[in-house]
């Protein structure tokens, strides 16, 4: 899909016969890159289990208070895409991954801020040490979250109506799972893949909620609706993302309120602070047979 954007070259710096080669800087490992940030969980969810979303964000002033837009991926797993009509898109899904998810996301937005309009930033390679999404974003901008039935958000209107391009666009968007999200909770996104499921990235720290989901489950109420059932959960930058099996045909629009009750039952068993007892322990070891870790 490269006929989307022109790709963006770097000049490359000729060092010196003789001159040591300098040695690049590690980024440490960060267990939980987003946090502090207002969407903390949908970004998550967004780089794992979300296919096509993006958030709109804003620079600090201190790197020109520029409107960007997070996005799940762009075409050809590019960092970066600054559209011909100035829209500069940022990927939370690419190839490269250093210690820390928010740095390597940090790094393309900044040099993607280069970009001159309808250029793509091919490549950056793994960074060293420095800002990070908490540092490069207003913290208290919109952070305005779309789910996106197609990657059309990739491409102006005028792009669109290209043939190669639009045969491209068409070959991605058979690949998208369908995924809403669901009103009314945090981060809960309802998708279709033959049968229905939900999944639920929670901000609270990841033992707590294997504690209060396997207290539901042994005193059998970690159902969130009539004919769902809990099957497991997904780690992924230090939060947990359980998932439910729905009823069979069961749309988005009706979770709104069974999610919400539930909500209310998850919010007391993660204030509860005695020891699992003998069935919480099994039901805790099962669930923990269950997870499965994502990058």
């Amino acid at each position: 899909m490269g006929a989307m954007g022109k790709k963006s070259r770097s000049k490359r710096q000729v060092r010196p016969e003789g001159t040591p080669k300098p040695k690049r800087q590690e980024v440490p490992f960060v267990e939980r890159p987003f946090e502090g940030l207002p969407a903390e969980t949908d970004l998550v969810a967004m780089r794992e289990v979300v296919p096509a979303a993006s958030v709109a964000v804003r620079t600090t002033a201190e790197h020109g208070a520029r409107d960007v837009q997070l996005v799940t991926l762009l075409p050809d797993m590019l960092p970066a895409l600054h559209r011909e009509d100035g829209t500069l898109l940022v990927a939370l899904q690419t190839t490269a991954h250093s210690g820390d998810a928010s740095r390597d996301v940090a790094a393309a937005l900044l040099a993607a801020l280069e970009l001159e309009p309808g250029s793509a930033l091919t490549g950056t390679g793994l960074p060293e040490p420095g800002p990070r999404l908490q540092d490069v974003l207003d913290l208290d901008g919109p952070f305005d979250l779309t789910v996106h039935d197609s990657f059309a958000f990739w491409l102006t209107d005028d792009a669109a109506k290209e043939s190669e391009v639009a045969a491209a666009l068409e070959q991605a968007n058979s690949n998208i799972v369908p995924t809403v999200k669901v009103d009314g909770v945090q981060s809960a996104y309802w998708c279709r893949m033959g049968r229905e499921f939900l999944r639920w990235a929670r901000p609270e720290d990841q033992e707590k909620v294997l504690d209060a989901i396997a207290r539901l489950h042994a005193a059998r109420e970690s159902a969130i609706d009539d004919g769902a059932k809990f099957v497991g959960a997904f780690r992924s930058c230090g939060i947990l993302i359980p998932v439910w099996e729905l009823a069979p045909g069961t749309e988005a629009d009706e979770l709104t309120a069974p999610l919400a009750a539930f909500e209310k039952k998850l919010d007391e068993a993660l204030a509860r602070t005695e020891p699992l007892d003998a069935d919480e322990r099994r039901a805790r070891a099962g669930i923990v047979s269950r997870q499965v870790s994502l990058r």
